[in-house]
């Protein structure tokens, strides 16, 4: 059964045996707030609380294991999870006190992207929104609140939309936070953003794209051997076509690999009328993968193209690199 913090009240009122239907609302809400057990919930008569107590002594169905907090204001949590697996998320703060959690959504990823740490992992299985939801929680519980959400974690977001769209459902209606703070970020799964477009939630999206050059990309990125640079840029468009919102194109800079001006010219050229903002996320170091940071020229030379043609274009803060939790590093906690 899924953690409760991820159910809707009517999927509370069914699994808690709650009556009337006014109590699973009343659940509901103090899940939202992350309530650790029933005993808190002092709007509940005495003799529920102690009924559902008994069902469960302890709400959350995973447990924090190693904390990791860097100078700059970063949190890395390693998750426990019931059947033993675990995974990472991390609070980030920037220069203006808000925090961003980046939740991860799978134990690992299938993805395999050569610059990644979780890539080199491989994949156990998709979390589900209730495991989601604790980890927003037990960030939350040591941070305070709050303000945007990222799923941008472990995983392919993409690849476990029913359990991230029902996360986002009770960060929303629950906890009360704006879609518009809300972002998925995908590998390029077109049809998961073809599905999002047409169903929504209407969050944000972000894709890594990190070359705009076919067999490069391939060779960093194999979900571009299923869905290549063709066929993900019409699948933006249609999304675009259908939301109207701008897109966040992230590339991962690696050293003499995507950071020269060419490879810049050809993110232009791929873009074309796609209305996108690009994230220029220079590499964070991973022991045991082939690649190097971007020299400072490089990541002059390769932002300047994008500046030059109108592109609105932004070097990613280094945060969480303290504590592995930058993009990328996840998961070096972690062994399954």
């Amino acid at each position: 059964m899924d953690s409760l913090y991820g159910m809707a009240p009517a999927e509370l009122a069914g699994a808690l045996s709650l009556f009337p239907a006014y109590r699973a609302r009343q659940v509901y809400r103090w899940l939202a707030r992350g309530a650790a057990s029933f005993d808190q919930m002092s709007d509940l008569p005495a003799s529920e609380r102690g009924r559902l107590s008994a069902l469960y002594p302890s709400i959350p169905s995973s447990a924090p294991g190693a904390e990791l907090a860097d100078e700059d204001g970063s949190l890395k949590l390693q998750i426990r999870l019931a059947d033993g697996a675990a995974v990472e998320c991390v609070l980030l703060e920037d220069l203006e006190g808000r925090k961003t959690a980046c939740l991860s959504c799978q134990v690992g990823c299938p993805m395999g992207c050569a610059f990644c740490k979780t890539g080199s992992l491989g994949y156990l299985r998709d979390l589900s929104a209730g495991e989601i939801m604790e980890q927003f929680h037990f960030l939350s519980l040591r941070r305070g609140p709050i303000s945007n959400v990222v799923f941008m974690g472990m995983g392919e977001p993409m690849a476990n939309l029913g359990a991230v769209r029902k996360a986002i459902s009770v960060l929303s209606d629950g906890v009360g936070m704006s879609l518009r703070k809300i972002t998925i970020s995908t590998s390029g799964l077109v049809p998961g953003i073809l599905e999002l477009a047409q169903a929504g939630p209407a969050v944000r999206l972000a894709v890594s794209l990190t070359a705009a050059d076919e067999e490069l990309r391939s060779s960093l990125m194999p979900v571009n051997k299923t869905y290549g640079l063709g066929s993900l840029k019409a699948a933006l468009a249609s999304y675009q076509a259908a939301t109207g919102e701008r897109i966040t194109l992230e590339c991962a800079i690696m050293g003499g690999v995507n950071a020269s001006a060419m490879s810049a010219r050809s993110l232009l050229d791929w873009i074309g009328s796609l209305k996108v903002q690009v994230n220029v996320i220079p590499w964070n170091k991973v022991p045991g993968l082939p690649f190097s940071e971007p020299s400072r020229q490089e990541l002059e030379s390769f932002m300047s193209v994008l500046e030059a043609a109108g592109v609105v274009a932004s070097r990613r803060m280094r945060r969480g690199r303290g504590v592995m939790g930058a993009c990328g590093q996840l998961g070096d906690t972690l062994k399954y």
